[in-house]
């Protein structure tokens, strides 16, 4: 798992998707390569004196239907090919969301578990100087991602603010409700994955209350759409995280597991009756792909479902939340076997639907409530969700396809109306 070139996948689709609509071919080679590509040396000084550099990327994809956007990842497995292909799914998200962002990522190979928090503010601020340039509020507006949080983007808003000589909060999203955050931004994906779920259900006839739901990452998305699913009267019967996995055919208790993991204790130390705990994450993952629910939700890494294990999967829908988790040859055996996926571009477009809500937001220094971003939420990606399902239907597409056709056509359409300067 994990070793397939996440960019050679997407251009894959990419492809697949041009061919079925005839797309334009100067188009289609204009979208197989990001518009701006920066790599950055990052030195920094470490809490023992001497000087680390790091390596750190931004990658702006696409920016014909808007200023780019998409978050900043923090991880040692960071790649350039990886980057691209984050800032490519952000750039189609964006667009079945009908959002007016471009798309980008940005990332950093380090190890967080081993640096401390100073390290990572001098980290970060060197990061966000290097990349300094090319972001802004009318540019390119970074987010939390893998390993980055509210903290990331302070320190970032905070650097920017002060090489401009004032506070510009809509330089980055995620950022501290005290310093121009929104409330709902922290859940928003995971809300986002419950309201396609609840959606795809209903489509599948397959009712939601008792539905049983089988969660591959218990992070910031996975764990809040555990909560929302729950709320619903759905049964999550089986999670994993990097310590493992945990397994109860009757339903995990999720609102005490939260308040487990949440506290920092151990996976092992949850008790429960019938509660089986599997230590070893690649056993716990195997698992977890292959148990008969009615959902599979994975929410971890890239390159999770593969060609290997496709056919171990039992679940009736899958509904990604994590970023790319299925590969292509997967999806191709998963369509012969019958199983619909509700792409990433589509079920996990919670969090930037409410970050260009709180970018909307420093821009009027005019704050929603937390129900009017919510409520906004559920209009824009359940109504995405109705037009990917309305080309999935007449097409005779699977989802993700549709789900292309869509973005493609959206970003393709953008581009001929600007035309091609000089």
């Amino acid at each position: 798992m994990g070793k397939e070139n996440s960019f050679q996948n997407v251009l894959n689709q990419l492809d697949k998707t041009a061919e079925i609509m005839n797309l334009n071919h100067n188009i289609h080679n204009f979208l197989r390569k990001p518009q701006r590509s920066l790599e950055v040396s990052i030195p920094i000084r470490m809490d023992d004196e001497s000087i680390n550099v790091y390596e750190g990327y931004r990658v702006q994809y696409n920016y014909a239907r808007g200023p780019c956007k998409g978050g900043v990842r923090y991880h040692p497995s960071v790649t350039y090919d990886e980057i691209k292909a984050l800032a490519a799914l952000m750039t189609w998200k964006c667009a079945v969301a009908d959002i007016p962002y471009g798309g980008a990522k940005g990332g950093v190979i380090c190890n967080t578990k081993e640096m401390s928090i100073c390290e990572l503010e001098r980290l970060t601020r060197r990061y966000t100087y290097m990349i300094l340039p090319i972001i802004g509020p009318e540019k390119d507006i970074p987010a939390p991602d893998l390993y980055t949080n509210e903290q990331t983007m302070a320190w970032m808003m905070d650097t920017y603010s002060m090489m401009t000589g004032y506070s510009v909060p809509g330089v980055v999203t995620g950022k501290p409700l005290e310093i121009g955050g929104t409330k709902g931004r922290s859940y928003a994906t995971g809300k986002g994955v419950m309201f396609i779920t609840r959606r795809a259900l209903e489509y599948y006839k397959i009712p939601l209350k008792g539905s049983t739901v089988a969660i591959q990452g218990f992070g910031k998305v996975g764990s809040y759409a555990a909560e929302f699913l729950t709320e619903k009267g759905c049964k999550i019967v089986g999670i994993t995280t990097v310590e493992g996995g945990l397994f109860n055919p009757d339903g995990l208790n999720v609102n005490q597991l939260l308040k487990h993991v949440r506290t920092g204790k151990p996976l092992s130390e949850f008790e429960g009756k019938n509660i089986e705990y599997v230590p070893n994450l690649e056993k716990a993952n195997k698992q977890l792909l292959s148990m008969d629910v009615d959902v599979l939700l994975p929410a971890a890494m890239e390159n999770q479902i593969t060609h290997e294990n496709a056919n171990d999967i039992e679940a009736k829908i899958i509904v990604e939340g994590a970023n790319a988790p299925t590969t292509p040859k997967a999806d191709e055996i998963l369509i012969d076997r019958g199983i619909p996926v509700i792409p990433d571009i589509l079920a996990n477009a919670g969090g930037v639907i409410v970050s260009y809500f709180e970018w909307v937001m420093s821009l009027q220094a005019f704050l929603w409530n937390e129900r009017d971003v919510n409520l906004r939420l559920k209009q824009l990606i359940l109504g995405a969700f109705d037009s990917v399902l309305s080309i999935h239907e007449k097409k005779k597409v699977d989802m993700r396809t549709a789900a292309y056709i869509l973005a493609v056509g959206r970003v393709a359409r953008a581009i001929e109306l600007r035309g091609l300067f000089p």
